[in-house]
């Protein structure tokens, strides 16, 4: 199979769904879901593309497996969250302001604001789980186990920071104050580094295929986004002027890479 077949069937895939979510999200008036729609549509992708390809059996494996245990586990938990907490309000705010300024409606401020631009952002991303299944040859080497443990460590690092954020906000001692134990107290967002590492092993697995090399993009994208984008900078953002003691605490803790935090 061609790179362009693999790629444009799977673009196909991801419209279908993403078109598929649109018209859903039209009659309940909330896109939220459309965040476990980013995690869950790259393992459709991958395993569109583990259908298609006839690349190393290993190297597939290895690749649908730890896309599909990221997905699923990221998926789950932010639909649970969303049933939890109901409606984004970022997605609130920013289809107000929409429709404030440009006189959008609910469908066009969503298909325009949210899923045309996550759709691409998502193919891109995902590039290590597709042309990463092409290749027959070589088999899995120390780089792709090096990847598969990479892609693991930053499984079991988002796993961890979500759940010790949500046992943290389940305690209503804990209101108003910030979280600064466990592995928040080595980076200020274990789940986006967490999520990071996991693309840049799943590229590393991918790239010991000379296709698969091409699919650099994916990780380098993911990690803009978290850093520069629409992770870090949002999230600080808010902290920030919610919460009077973030500044302490961001200029003490390691804004990404987990490290030893500076002593007060």
């Amino acid at each position: 199979m061609s790179v362009v077949v693999l790629l444009a069937t799977n673009a196909l895939v991801l419209t279908l769904l993403f078109v598929l979510m649109w018209l859903i999200t039209l009659e309940t008036r909330d896109v939220t879901p459309v965040d476990s729609v980013w995690a869950l549509g790259m393992v459709a992708l991958a395993l569109a593309s583990w259908l298609q390809t006839d690349g190393d059996p290993g190297r597939k494996a290895l690749l649908l497996g730890l896309c599909g245990l990221w997905g699923v586990r990221l998926g789950g938990y932010l639909l649970w969250r969303w049933r939890q907490q109901g409606p984004d309000r970022r997605y609130v705010t920013m289809f107000a302001k929409a429709e404030e300024a440009k006189g959008w409606g609910f469908g066009q401020a969503s298909a325009r604001m949210v899923y045309l631009t996550q759709a691409p952002l998502l193919f891109i991303v995902c590039l290590p789980v597709q042309l990463g299944q092409l290749d027959p040859k070589p088999g899995i080497g120390v780089i792709g186990l090096i990847g598969a443990v990479a892609a693991m460590i930053g499984i079991a690092f988002e796993t961890i920071g979500d759940w010790q954020l949500v046992r943290f906000r389940a305690d209503p001692a804990n209101q108003g104050r910030i979280l600064t134990t466990g592995l928040w107290r080595y980076t200020r967002h274990p789940n986006y580094f967490g999520d990071a590492c996991t693309w840049w092993g799943l590229y590393l697995i991918g790239a010991g295929s000379m296709t698969g090399l091409w699919a650099l993009p994916g990780p380098i994208l993911l990690t803009w986004t978290l850093i520069k984008w629409s992770g870090v900078p949002t999230t600080e953002g808010r902290m920030r002027r919610k919460k009077p003691d973030y500044e302490d605490y961001a200029r003490r803790t390691s804004g990404f890479i987990p490290w030893f935090p500076q002593r007060p």
